[in-house]
């Protein structure tokens, strides 16, 4: 039995059955982490004491039976923008590299009231701002399914880690596919969360109006008991909603037969991958047999998506980062500075990278007088456009199917040198987060020994019926039993 490749549910009946404890499966991740994670370098930091420390406290909750939950005593990692309280909080920035947050981040408390054992901060692109995790301004990133290639990004460093099994589950963050992608890349499953559902309090904010706080596991199961554990109104946080949280595993072994399934047709055009292409017209198939209705549906506004998902993630994200200014938190270069201005000028300048630096001046440029009307206010008008196109197809439909990429995972450094064709990876993940909606992508297959994922699109708070779908899916297909060969 190899502990470090358990699922949550596995590991939960091992522990609360005394046949491991928290410790053992804790220092077998740890040992794990320091072995492998030097050629795939998932982690920024890897907490050893902090973990083994609540990994002895979840073994004397349960000898006690007081308070165990499904995660009481599972290891985790988390992405590196949530905030933890004393552990470094970096957003893989170097304008923050040493940065200690004095708070948790709701979803940080609610993994601890759980007794979830935290191994350690995830890598990913510099402030979320990329798709392949190369924007880090420490290190690269590499897919454990082929160390040359990206995992996705941004939230790559827990896509990675969950794929290389170095942890039993962990937490991401989507602003535009941030989860989904590197979970297609990687292997994993992953849901990026109705708007609102996750509180964002503590998250080192991108997009304030898109990102959302997801998990990723090895199936849709274990992705369905995290999120219970993390979702829920904050009075922290005044968009999230004021509703109780569904027990998703409840009726996720429901059957699927007579659902209405979604296609597209505007996400299966030329230019996509054969290979990927190939599994995902297997994968429907595989619905097809389940029971599912196959319906062809449209999103006419989906060639609007990129352009007013960068347009809006551009000024919103400019900003947020107005506060990174060398005098309040963070790095400060003041060597020579002739006045505040000077410090705040020299800090940015060193403390952010390239492409920090690039969407911060075209979001200040959207914003400004003259073209605030022309761009930002035309994109906001347009993003309503985009909500309403999901809300008619789903009217129709349970939920649809998409690609999470139109390629598997690509080399690195292959797409550095051009910003656009890196955006234009996006393409089929960035609509849901101006729309709201919730996503799930799960593993559908391989093209050339890489992997293929595909997301399923639902209705606003119905991550229940994404969870029932993918469920299904799962028990007749093994694709996300898959491990790679490091």
């Amino acid at each position: 039995m190899e502990l470090t490749q358990l699922s949550i549910r596995e590991a939960h009946n091992l522990l609360t059955t005394k046949k491991i404890s928290s410790v053992e499966l804790t220092q077998a991740m740890l040992d794990r982490i320091h072995e492998v994670d030097k050629k795939v370098k998932s982690y920024v930091t890897v907490t050893d004491d902090l973990a083994l420390e609540q990994a002895k406290q979840a073994d004397e909750r349960i000898a006690k039976g007081e308070n165990v939950t499904p995660l009481t005593g599972i290891p985790f990692s988390m992405k590196d923008c949530i905030s933890t309280r004393g552990v470094r909080t970096t957003c893989s920035s170097k304008i923050l590299e040493n940065y200690v947050p004095q708070y948790n981040a709701t979803v940080t408390n609610k993994l601890a009231e759980a007794g979830a054992v935290l191994l350690g901060k995830t890598n990913m692109d510099e402030f979320g701002m990329g798709s392949s995790c190369e924007n880090s301004a420490f290190f690269n990133t590499h897919n454990p399914w082929d160390l040359e290639r990206v995992p996705g990004g941004s939230s790559g460093g827990s896509a990675a880690a969950m794929s290389a099994s170095l942890a039993t589950f962990t937490i991401g963050e989507d602003t535009g596919g941030s989860v989904r992608m590197p979970a297609g890349f990687c292997n994993v499953t992953g849901i990026k969360p109705t708007y609102g559902r996750v509180s964002r309090y503590g998250l080192i904010a991108l997009v304030s109006s898109f990102d959302s706080i997801g998990p990723m596991t090895r199936d849709a199961y274990d992705c369905a008991t995290v999120l219970e554990h993390i979702a829920g109104h904050d009075p922290h946080d005044s968009t999230t909603y004021q509703l109780p949280v569904p027990n998703y595993t409840k009726d996720i072994n429901k059957p699927v037969k007579g659902m209405k399934l979604g296609i597209p047709k505007e996400y299966f055009v030329a230019g996509m991958e054969a290979g990927v292409e190939s599994a995902l017209q297997e994968a429907i198939r595989q619905f097809e047999k389940l029971g599912m209705e196959i319906h062809e549906v449209s999103l006419p506004h989906t060639k609007y998506a990129l352009p007013v998902y960068y347009l809006l993630l551009f000024a919103e994200a400019s900003a947020n980062l107005a506060r990174m200014d060398g005098t309040r938190f963070g790095l400060s270069v003041s060597e020579n500075a002739k006045d505040v201005i000077d410090i705040y000028l020299q800090t940015r300048r060193e403390g952010f990278g390239e492409e920090v630096k690039r969407r911060i001046m075209l979001g200040a440029y959207a914003l400004s007088a003259g073209y605030y009307d022309a761009y930002y206010l035309k994109a906001q008008k347009v993003r309503t456009l985009l909500r309403r196109d999901f809300e008619t197809a789903l009217a129709s439909c349970d939920l649809l199917l998409a690609p999470t990429c139109p390629t598997t995972a690509f080399k690195l450094g292959e797409k550095t040198s051009d910003p656009l064709e890196m955006y234009l990876s996006d393409i089929y993940v960035v609509a849901t987060n101006p729309a709201g909606v919730p996503a799930l992508a799960l593993p559908c297959g391989f093209s050339k020994d890489m992997p293929v994922g595909m997301q399923l699109i639902g209705k606003h708070l119905d991550e229940s019926t994404l969870f029932q779908v993918a469920h299904a899916y799962q028990q007749v297909t093994d694709w996300h039993k898959q491990l790679p060969p490091i």
